[in-house]
């Protein structure tokens, strides 16, 4: 039973800590009247938006007050039930006589927790709420909070973001001189193998934070949180996943992957670990438009939320990474849910975008080869009397070109300017 002073000691504590957390602002901007559920992989830093909202509002005139932040993941916490969430209304109101916004941050170990937020929007609180587990955007989740909330996913830094927390700071004539564009891809070439977790950003040397990240997400998101007792056969998957980034990856093909490496697993557990690394937000699909739909939901592409940790389990992994992360900067963009597909039907394209109508072709060079070159722009060019394209894009790590070919005209653009514009 969770006592009342200790969630006050708790909630006491927390006014000081965040209050002097430095915050580097992400580009988001909450709106003055909403609710959220922010959703995203372990150390996105959906709890730095947390505290980015509660210095806004503190700095606008209000007081703590009037707002309640509480780590469900602090250890004091362990055992809490859904049954105990109503004393942290309780609580604040012995410390403070006003209405609190609540800021509840890691709530989805609670089972339930979706009903008292329910409740709490339904009396007109203002709530913000994270989560490191999908199933926080699932349809029943979604159904019991009725509307009440918006459902936002949270990526690590995206490249503008990194260039900030590293002090670098964009103007309209940074990709126009020579010394602003060295430094610029002097630091993505570090944002592109390390990624772009918050608190690894200025870190010199990040590969020991990422393996801890890592860790964390696949020893206790899912194997802990999910009782897998075998983890090695869980760390294989990951690899080979790793391997296969680039490709169509059916349950059956991933199982037979791993029986070929002597780790003997039935298909329908290799269906539950990537369930549960997509639950994790370790892992984000790509479906295949020229799909009908059964086959959209079991032979999709998958892709990591993080460079930094692709990179961790590939070596000589650059054509791998720069799909990775033009598939992460999609899906950032336009949405995890029929935005961003790719299509392989007789023509294999990396990405189509049906909103708008644009195709892209993903290679670490084209100049190199002439059968590159071909494959990649004839490609596009097939594409067109399949499916509507307004704008075809080869994204290559450094190379920048405008192609002819007739009627058709295809951008070639290297990933850090295509990040940046």
């Amino acid at each position: 039973m969770l006592k009342k002073e200790t969630l006050k000691e708790i909630l006491l504590e927390n006014r000081k800590e965040v209050s002097k957390q430095q915050v580097i602002s992400r580009h988001f901007q909450f709106e003055e009247f909403g609710n959220y559920v922010l959703v995203g992989i372990r150390r996105a830093g959906k709890s730095f938006m947390l505290y980015q909202r509660i210095q806004e509002l503190l700095a606008n005139g209000h007081s703590w007050d009037e707002m309640l932040y509480i780590n469900f993941e602090d250890e004091r916490l362990i055992g809490v039930t859904a049954s105990d969430l109503n004393l942290l209304l309780e609580v604040h109101f012995e410390l403070s006589q006003k209405r609190p916004i609540l800021f509840l941050d890691e709530i989805q170990n609670i089972d339930g927790w979706d009903k008292f937020a329910r409740r709490l929007a339904d009396n007109k609180y203002k709530v913000y709420i994270t989560g490191s587990n999908a199933k926080m955007l699932s349809q029943d989740i979604a159904t019991t909070l009725g509307g009440r909330y918006i459902t936002i996913h949270v990526y690590p830094y995206d490249f503008k973001e990194f260039l900030n927390a590293n002090t670098v700071y964009l103007t309209e004539h940074s990709l126009s001189t020579t010394d602003s564009r060295a430094e610029i891809k002097r630091y993505f070439n570090d944002y592109f193998k390390s990624g772009g977790f918050p608190e690894g950003a200025s870190l010199p040397a990040k590969r020991d934070y990422l393996t801890s990240v890592y860790q964390k997400i696949y020893l206790g998101d899912i194997a802990a949180r999910h009782s897998i007792e075998n983890t090695f056969a869980l760390r294989i998957l990951f690899r080979k996943l790793a391997e296969s980034v680039k490709q169509p990856v059916s349950f059956s093909r991933m199982a037979n992957i791993l029986a070929s490496t002597g780790v003997k697993i039935a298909k329908n557990t290799v269906i539950n670990y990537m369930e549960y690394a997509k639950d994790a937000c370790l892992l984000l699909p790509i479906r295949n438009i020229a799909d009908k739909l059964v086959e959209r939901e079991t032979n999709p592409k998958y892709y990591f939320a993080d460079n930094g940790i692709l990179s961790l389990l590939l070596l000589d992994a650059n054509t791998s990474l720069l799909e990775n992360l033009v598939a992460v900067s999609l899906l950032r963009k336009y949405g995890i849910d029929d935005a961003v597909f790719f299509y392989n039907k007789n023509i294999e394209v990396d990405f189509y975008l049906p909103d708008t109508y644009t195709a892209i072709q993903v290679s670490y060079t084209i100049n190199h080869s002439d059968e590159t070159f071909e494959r990649e722009v004839q490609a596009l060019i097939k594409l067109q009397n399949v499916l509507e394209c307004h704008r075809l894009l080869i994204i290559t790590y450094d190379e920048e070109n405008t192609i002819k070919a007739g009627e058709v005209e295809i951008e070639v653009l290297p990933v850090w300017k295509w990040l940046l514009t």
